[in-house]
């Protein structure tokens, strides 16, 4: 086959500056990824110079180049300078690490904790610079809330909240409304109390949300359903305020040990809690068995929890900085793998997934075999993942 005369020197000289000046504009970082689209790009030019006509070819360079840099490109970032935050939940976990960080950024920071002597709050006070103030604040008091609302506009998001790790039936009304009121009512008191600064500034509205919201997680109804709420409300937000040029983003972190994961006394309680209010018939109908099943496999997934709260901290920071922030970030290990499964894969096989992931569950004491009076269903008993729950020997 005739080969098209491929450019000059003078030709190939010209595309190489061009080339440059791009990756000096692109402000990429040496390093893996980058050397490894080199790697792919050298090749597509082996293969474009003997298979397509010089046109042809440099626009499938020019493409693909073009493509590969906006992929690897850090995106651009706005000024830190004279920009405010708030962020609530600041005792521990990511909002903590946060507020550590935008501060040292340049920020002002706000930050809200339930206690101004919290450990969290003294930690806050000893490394931060006196540009961070804290505010107490509880999200289920609207006077709080209209306090640092005051402070706010005066001087210019948390993991949520859970207390029952059990099946919804299990979950006391009074959990759900605890959730609620938390994760999403005071989210929303507090958004709409800012949003007339959020639209004379063209602010951001960043909020931590989680998977549990986007896909029935076992035992976390109460959690997962504020959650999905709140994510609601955020895509809502989002539509109505993008005249006012006011950007919306929401963390969807995976399981990451903050100071309430890794504090297993009070879980523990929260059991014992659960168990002391059970009403009767619902403790004759599933067993204690079952309730101390399924709070050991929830412990033990948390085993598996990411120490590093890095990944969060760089969501949040990015929602807040990038010139045009994405909408969803999922920060964590497996999360694309647990959204191509829920959104793809048939439901059996998204219950199955979840169940291994984090609570499989054992059958309640009414559905065993030998127990008088009731049938297990025709889906329980062909469930692989159900087994008949823990003897009383192991649950001791």
């Amino acid at each position: 086959m005739e080969r098209w005369p491929w450019p000059s020197g003078g030709a190939w000289l010209l595309v190489a500056a061009r080339a440059l000046l791009q990756l000096l504009r692109s402000d990429l970082r040496l390093g893996r990824p980058l050397l490894a689209a080199l790697a792919l790009l050298a090749a597509l030019d082996w293969l474009c110079q003997r298979l397509l006509p010089p046109p042809a070819a440099l626009a499938v360079l020019a493409a693909a180049g073009w493509i590969a840099l906006s992929r690897l490109a850090r995106p651009q970032r706005l000024p830190v300078a004279t920009r405010a935050v708030l962020i609530t939940g600041c005792d521990s976990g990511f909002g903590k690490e946060t507020a550590k960080k935008l501060d040292s950024m340049g920020f002002t920071v706000l930050a809200t904790v339930l206690e101004l002597n919290s450990p969290g709050a003294i930690e806050l006070r000893t490394c931060c610079s006196p540009r961070l103030r804290l505010l107490q604040m509880d999200l289920t008091k609207p006077g709080d809330i209209s306090r640092v609302l005051e402070f706010t506009k005066a001087h210019t998001t948390s993991t949520g909240h859970n207390e029952v790790v059990a099946d919804a039936e299990l979950s006391p009304v009074a959990t759900f409304r605890s959730c609620m009121e938390v994760n999403f009512f005071g989210a929303l008191e507090l958004t709409k109390g800012l949003l007339p600064l959020l639209r004379s500034s063209r602010g951001r509205i960043v909020t931590v949300g989680s998977p549990a919201g986007d896909m029935p997680y076992p035992c976390l109804g109460a959690y997962g359903t504020s959650k999905a709420a709140v994510a609601l409300l955020m895509d809502t937000f989002s539509c109505e305020l993008l005249p006012w040029g006011v950007k919306v983003s929401i963390i969807q972190p995976g399981c990451f040990k903050t100071e309430s994961v890794r504090n297993v006394g009070q879980w523990e309680k929260r059991k014992q809690l659960l168990l002391a209010n059970l009403p009767q018939e619902l403790l004759q109908a599933y067993g204690k068995d079952y309730i101390e099943h399924l709070h050991g496999q929830f412990l033990h997934s948390l085993r598996l929890a990411m120490s590093d709260l890095t990944p969060v901290v760089d969501a949040i920071t990015d929602a807040l900085l990038a010139a045009r922030p994405r909408r969803r970030y999922y920060p964590g290990q497996g999360l694309g793998l647990m959204y191509f499964i829920h959104y793809y894969l048939p439901e059996g096989l998204r219950r199955r997934f979840l169940q291994a992931f984090f609570i499989s569950h054992c059958l309640p004491r009414a559905l065993q075999p030998g127990q008088p009076g009731t049938t297990p269903p025709q889906d329980a008993a062909q469930d692989p993942n159900l087994s008949p729950g823990p003897s009383p020997a192991v649950a001791r």
